[in-house]
């Protein structure tokens, strides 16, 4: 009797478990970011080479909520004349010239590399762990009063070789 006890709290905590873990990897504001994402392509303006062929969005990390949501809207929206393309993985992908690189929380370790290796190329990086706008992203998602805002820099886009709006400075949280 003992043994079966023991058996089912230990099947009981690994269910728990796997809740868990399955709830932390879920993410609320996956539509928001989705939403963001696409219309941060009104705010910026790339260089005249990249604006030929797809629009890449490049994901790296894992977040299959938002590849989700950016595939759903891949499927009927454009920037300007060109097809949105979604790519996603755990590393960057060498043979892609992507106009837009989201690096999530488990990959943000990446930024310094990403900034480095894509300045001067006209792709907007984008992270979404505290301070990172600071240390190199133009654009970093944030909590703030509960809500799903974003960091800019402008300073950080300018390096990137992107244009930006000063209308989109008005709308997010500055940090130079």
């Amino acid at each position: 009797m003992k043994q079966i006890l023991k058996y089912s709290l230990f099947i009981i905590l690994a269910f728990t478990s796997l809740s868990f873990q399955q709830q932390q990897s879920f993410d609320p504001n996956a539509k928001v970011k989705a939403c963001f994402i696409y219309n941060f392509t009104r705010y910026f303006e790339w260089p005249e080479k990249m604006k030929t062929g797809n629009f890449i969005i490049h994901i790296i990390g894992s977040n299959s909520v938002l590849n989700q949501e950016l595939n759903k809207m891949a499927a009927s929206k454009q920037v300007g004349n060109q097809k949105l393309e979604i790519k996603s993985g755990s590393a960057i992908d060498a043979s892609l010239k992507p106009h837009i690189i989201f690096l999530l929380t488990d990959a943000s370790d990446m930024l310094k590399d990403v900034a480095s290796k894509f300045k001067g190329k006209g792709t907007l990086v984008i992270t979404e762990k505290p301070g990172l706008a600071k240390t190199g992203s133009s654009i970093n998602f944030v909590i703030a009063d509960n809500k799903q805002k974003f960091e800019y820099s402008k300073k950080n886009a300018e390096k990137s070789g992107l244009k930006t709006s000063e209308e989109l400075k008005s709308l997010a949280i500055a940090v130079d």
